[in-house]
């Protein structure tokens, strides 16, 4: 189940934290309609991982984006299988291992930014308390996928 939950995180990350999807979604997806809101939270962990600085923003700023995006996977994978075993030896059903893949994925999420933020050119608590709820968002809206993933494989 670990395995399943951190490759689902891994593909959420690489599919829809690339630049070419990060910079689609802000063109296209309108954020005043509920499927543009879900299409422009994907791009959370955006990630760029060049030295190509186009976009204006510190070096800082894009590392700590890279760093999140790759803290996002490490912690999925950390919290999911810290857990999963014990948890889940004592509850069985697949809801145990829905609500078990989503949390953890919520959780990872808000660590994810609340540990970057401070890497940024404008570090500050209250910086890190908005990239911990934006992680929160995000994991809340998209973490229901890592969660279904992890009950498929909880089923086999």
């Amino acid at each position: 189940m670990t395995g399943t939950a951190v490759l689902i995180a891994a593909i959420l990350v690489l599919a829809f934290g690339n630049p070419a999807y990060v910079d689609w979604a802000n063109r296209n997806a309108d954020p005043n309609t509920a499927g543009g809101f879900f299409l422009r939270e994907l791009t959370w962990p955006a990630w760029r991982f060049t030295s190509q600085n186009d976009t204006g923003a510190a070096l800082r700023d894009l590392l700590a984006a890279d760093i999140k995006a790759l803290l996002l996977i490490a912690l999925t994978a950390a919290l999911v299988g810290g857990v999963s075993g014990a948890l889940l030896a004592s509850a069985r059903g697949s809801l145990a291992a829905f609500i078990l893949g989503w949390g953890c994925f919520i959780l990872a999420a808000a660590l994810a930014g609340l540990l970057t933020a401070f890497l940024s050119s404008n570090a500050s608590v209250r910086g890190a308390f908005d990239w911990a709820a934006g992680g929160a968002v995000y994991g809340l809206f998209v973490g229901w996928i890592v969660g279904a993933a992890a009950t498929a494989a909880r089923r086999r």
